[in-house]
């Protein structure tokens, strides 16, 4: 498949995919949802320019990484930590979890009753709400230090889970928004189709396909964990490696409950491929 992939014989999205379903990823499971890069850094363009290697996000970095003020604070908070002595590592949470394709796909049953159990039994504070793309790319990419989040596969090909089509109320934010459909791009012009078409011809663009393979290391590769990841700014907490953890050798009862429960809420680490 790999080699099909390299001769372009198959998409970009078809082979994240395979890499997904490779490292055990599911969609039957939030917890370990396939997880897919942010492609784009331009939410704010009329139009797409696909040509422009300044339209698209810096895929040899993760999300932590991506400007450097914001990759020089994590850098500071692994170095920090390491003086405290308690787990060093650059992000305490994680680019993949229950909650976060809960929130992607709030607007869409059964996910909302996902997000909403997950949330306590309600929704959560509007202005925190997955409301806009153009938002939620800039904190994950350069305001938010608790948010590294990366995308779901839908962003490439599901346009419904942009509408707000069961009109549920979400809810108020503070400048006066009610909250409905996802807010899009100028280049979208407004339709979740144009947004969806234009993304997934963003993912299999010559650009991309020059530098997919190195979030593909990121992420499910060898700068994952070890000397690798510590170089690439990619390190997380200790608990998010599940499969590095023997759970079974981990004689406490609660922190054996506290790592399951660490993992099940904040998510985990894709197996290495």
């Amino acid at each position: 498949v790999s080699l099909s992939w390299q001769k372009r014989e198959i998409s970009n999205f078809d082979y994240l995919m395979y890499l997904n379903t490779l490292a055990g990823r599911s969609y039957n499971d939030c917890m370990q949802y396939p997880v897919f890069p942010w492609v784009l850094a331009d939410y704010h363009s009329q139009t797409l320019n696909l040509t422009n290697p300044h339209t698209f996000r810096d895929l040899s970095k993760p999300m932590g990484a991506q400007t450097a003020e914001r990759k020089h604070k994590f850098i500071q908070r692994y170095k920090e930590v390491e003086k405290n002595l308690s787990a060093q590592c650059h992000y305490c949470t994680h680019y993949s979890s229950a909650i976060i394709v809960a929130s992607y796909l709030v607007r869409m049953e059964p996910f909302t009753q996902t997000f909403c159990s997950l949330q306590g039994g309600s929704f959560d504070v509007a202005d925190r709400m997955f409301h806009s793309v153009k938002n939620a790319w800039d904190s994950a990419s350069r305001d938010n230090m608790s948010d590294v989040r990366e995308l779901i596969p839908e962003f490439f090909y599901l346009p419904e889970f942009l509408t707000n089509a069961n009109h549920f109320e979400l809810g108020c934010m503070q400048d006066g928004t009610v909250l409905g459909d996802v807010q899009l791009p100028p280049w979208a012009d407004g339709d979740p189709h144009q947004f969806i078409h234009l993304h997934r011809q963003a993912l299999e663009s010559d650009f991309v396909s020059a530098h997919l393979h190195r979030w593909i290391d990121l992420i499910f590769g060898y700068k994952q964990h070890g000397s690798a990841a510590v170089e690439a700014i990619n390190t997380y907490h200790p608990y998010f490696y599940g499969d590095k953890m023997d759970l079974n050798n981990i004689k406490d009862p609660l922190i054996k409950s506290t790592i399951l429960g660490f993992i099940s809420n904040f998510g985990q680490i894709p197996k290495q491929v």
